[in-house]
């Protein structure tokens, strides 16, 4: 742990209220809180508790940077980055020193690319886990015909549907089917730096490496070092407590995308005297948020996952060539989160 701070402790109670508050506040109720950071379509901030963050810029390569990630070139270039450096401002919570936010980082070409990614290919790569893990045994769909040695097929494929997830405990869990791991029992997937949920640490065994062309986007935008992720997926009506991210070995900064619908987050931090710094804003698909500096150790959470706000471009995932599953994402929310493990 790089810090002393205790990773099972509990959050101030002014951020526990404000949590609980947005758990329970109607979707509708979201447009006309003043409290709330939310931007609009040109990034513009909703009020004025954040400020464009001064010395803190985007690469000069970022267009070149996104075709690097891109499998295929986009046929226009606006696609992927539709306006100059100096229009997309990063914007800084001045109450919470070090927590960046990069509103729109992402256009529709590039989060559907990252999607694809994560979803066909890393959940169904074999070294990394899933919550699903801990009370199942898990098959994993084989690709036919790639040529590809260790090549998997998509759990989203038709060939995966008859699957079957049969329980490490048959008396307390079980089984599941394809449809039921892909609808609801997925909540989370570890890329890298394998983290024990249950224990709050990383295994002392080497990690896994970590997937070659998600480590270069993250790399060459952030200032940290991609070694371990967290992929949280997430339906209206799900929620992640307030926490603290202690178990690195170091305070490198750690970084946070947003794919699919809406989410309100909170971070916060405690004062010496007791009380607490809070934010709350509103995440849409394609944003990031970067927490480094004194808040890299901020304690933060999602209440609130916003129903009927999927990205329209996102809406119908994984699409026509996966029938079954055509517009599975127009539910979902996806955050990746990105950690630097070592110093």
């Amino acid at each position: 742990m790089a810090n002393d701070l205790d990773a099972h402790a509990k959050p101030p109670a002014k951020l526990r209220e404000v949590y609980k508050e947005y758990q329970k506040l109607k979707p509708a109720a979201l447009t006309n809180r003043p409290d709330l950071i939310q931007f609009d379509e040109d990034t513009s901030p909703s009020n004025d508790q954040v400020l464009v963050a001064k010395g803190t810029q985007l690469p000069q390569e970022l267009r070149q940077i996104f075709l690097d990630f891109l499998s295929e070139r986009p046929e226009h270039l606006e696609d992927i980055m539709p306006v100059r450096l100096d229009q997309s401002p990063i914007y800084q919570v001045p109450n919470l020193p070090g927590l960046l936010i990069y509103p729109s980082l992402l256009q529709p070409q590039l989060q559907l690319s990252l999607l694809d990614r994560l979803l066909h290919r890393d959940i169904s790569n074999t070294a990394h886990k899933t919550n699903v893990h801990l009370h199942h045994h898990v098959p994993y769909p084989e690709a036919s015909g790639t040529g590809v040695p260790g090549l998997r097929a998509s759990y989203f494929a038709p060939t995966s549907s008859d699957l079957l997830f049969t329980p490490k405990d048959p008396a307390l869990h079980k089984p599941l089917t394809t449809s039921q791991f892909l609808q609801k029992k997925l909540r989370w997937c570890t890329l890298g730096g394998q983290y024990d949920w249950t224990a709050k640490q990383y295994p002392s065994d080497a990690p896994p490496p970590f997937p070659p062309d998600l480590k270069d986007l993250i790399e060459r935008i952030f200032p940290m070092k991609a070694e371990a992720a967290i992929l949280n997926l997430y339906s209206p009506g799900d929620t992640l407590s307030l926490h603290r991210d202690v178990s690195e070995e170091c305070a490198a900064p750690l970084v946070s995308i947003s794919l699919g619908c809406d989410a309100v987050f909170i971070c916060g931090l405690e004062r010496a005297d007791g009380e607490a710094e809070v934010a709350v804003m509103r995440l849409r698909s394609g944003d990031a948020v970067l927490m480094s500096g004194e808040s890299r150790y901020a304690w933060h959470g999602v209440p609130k996952i916003v129903e009927g706000t999927c990205l329209k471009e996102m809406e119908e995932w994984p699409g026509e060539e996966f029938d079954e599953w055509r517009g599975w994402m127009r539910g979902k929310r996806l955050n990746l989160n990105v950690r630097q493990m070592f110093a």
